[in-house]
C-alpha cells in the first residue's frame, strides 16, 4: 500500500498493532529542500526537527504491534554546514555536483545549519538527540548500528577525517520483541567473504594459551598476571557467537559494510537494498508488513515485496509517491 500525504496524518489513520517493523530514513537536518509543503528537514531549529520526528514516531509505535522494532537510518551534521544560499543570498549553484543533484538543491534553496546554543564547526549529534527524545517517549533504545560506506563520498576538509559513515538506530516497542537473529547472519570468515590481506578472517583459530607471566614496566615497577586465559578455539568461538555453522556463518555484526548505491534519478537520498534488507529479515516475519513514513523513491516497499512482506509506505511528495509505484511494481 502506498499513501500520498504529510506522515503525521496519515500513521493516525492507520490500525494500531497493525505492522511488524518500521524501516525508514528521515529527511536529514538542514541537507535538502525537496519542494514541498509541509517537508521535515529545513526547520528553523534542530529543537523543532527533533520534535517533529519524535511525535511522527509517537504514532509509528502506536501502529506497531508490541513485539515491533523501528529502524531509523540517519546520519549528523555539523553547524553552519550546507550547500546553502552565498552571503549575499544569491542561489550556490553547482551544476554536475553530486550534492546538488536534485530540484530543490539546484534552486538553491537550502539553508545552512544554525544553531545558537553551539559553536560554528561543532558537531550536532542528531542521531543522539533524536535517540534520547524516543527514549524519553518510551521506546526502548537497543542498539547504534554503523553503516560503513566503503565508497563514501569525498571531502575536502583538512581539519578532520572524512566522514564514511552513517547510522542505523534500533529501537523496539516492548522489552521484548521480534528478532530473526538466525536469518541475518554473516560470513564467518573475512568480511563479506572479503577478508583484508593477510588475515584470514575471524574464524582463524587462537590456539595461543596465555598464563601468568611477569611484565615490567619503564620505571622499574613490575606485576604478576596469575590468571589464566584460556583462548583456544572452542572456548574462543563459544563465548563471542562465533562459532561457525555448517555454512560458516556467524551472528552479525554491529558495523556494516555496505556500498552506496545510485538511486532513482529523481531521488537524491536512496539508502542501498542490502543497507534495509537485514532490518526487514530480522524484524519482520515472512507475510508481516513493514511500514516507511519516509518512503521517498520505494526502496523498503521494494526489498519488503522481495521477501515475501506486506509493505505501508507514506510520501509527502506526489512526484515520488508515483515513483514509489514504479519501484514496487518493478
Amino acid at each position: 500500500m502506498i499513501i500520498q500525504g504529510d506522515a503525521l496524518i496519515e500513521l493516525k489513520k492507520l490500525p494500531a498493532d497493525s505492522v511488524d517493523c518500521c524501516v525508514t530514513s528521515p529527511p536529514y537536518y538542514g541537507l535538502r529542500d525537496y519542494g514541498c509543503d509541509g517537508q521535515i528537514g529545513l526547520e528553523n531549529t534542530v529543537e523543532e526537527y527533533i520534535d517533529k520526528l519524535t511525535a511522527i514516531f509517537h504514532e509509528v509505535k502506536r501502529v506497531l504491534k508490541t513485539d515491533g522494532t523501528l529502524w531509523i537510518n540517519i546520519a549528523d551534521s555539523y553547524n553552519g554546514s550546507g550547500k546553502g544560499r552565498n552571503a549575499d543570498g544569491s542561489a550556490n549553484i553547482v551544476y554536475g555536483d553530486k550534492q546538488q543533484s536534485n530540484r530543490g538543491s539546484k534552486a538553491g534553496n537550502i539553508i545552512k545549519t544554525s544553531i545558537r546554543t553551539i559553536k560554528p564547526k561543532d558537531l550536532i549529534g542528531i542521531p543522539w538527540l533524536l535517540a534520547f527524545a524516543l527514549r524519553a517517549d518510551g521506546w526502548y533504545w537497543r542498539q547504534v548500528n554503523i553503516w560503513e560506506k566503503p565508497n563514501c563520498m569525498p571531502e575536502s576538509v583538512k581539519d578532520r577525517c572524512t566522514t564514511s559513515h552513517e547510522y542505523m538506530l534500533l529501537f523496539s516497542k516492548s522489552a521484548k520483541y521480534y528478532f530473526d537473529w538466525e536469518v541475518i547472519q554473516e560470513s564467518c570468515v573475512g568480511f563479506n567473504n572479503d577478508p583484508p590481506a593477510g588475515s584470514k578472517g575471524s574464524s582463524r583459530p587462537n590456539s595461543r594459551l596465555r598464563k601468568g607471566n611477569r611484565k615490567t614496566f619503564r620505571g622499574g615497577g613490575a606485576y604478576t598476571n596469575n590468571a589464566t586465559f584460556d583462548n583456544s578455539t572452542d572456548k574462543q568461538n563459544n563465548s563471542k557467537g562465533n562459532v561457525p555453522n555448517d555454512k560458516g556463518l556467524r551472528r552479525k555484526r554491529s558495523v556494516w559494510r555496505v556500498p552506496t548505491a545510485a538511486g532513482h534519478s529523481a531521488h537524491f537520498a536512496t539508502f542501498p537494498s542490502k543497507l534495509i534488507e537485514p532490518c526487514i529479515l530480522a524484524g519482520s516475519r515472512e507475510g508481516g508488513a513493514v511500514l516507511d513514513p519516509f518512503a521517498g523513491s520505494g526502496t523498503t516497499g521494494k526489498v519488503a515485496k522481495a521477501n515475501k512482506r506486506d509493505y505501508v509506505l507514506i510520501e509527502l511528495s506526489k512526484e515520488y509517491a508515483k515513483i514509489c509505484k514504479e519501484q514496487t511494481e518493478e
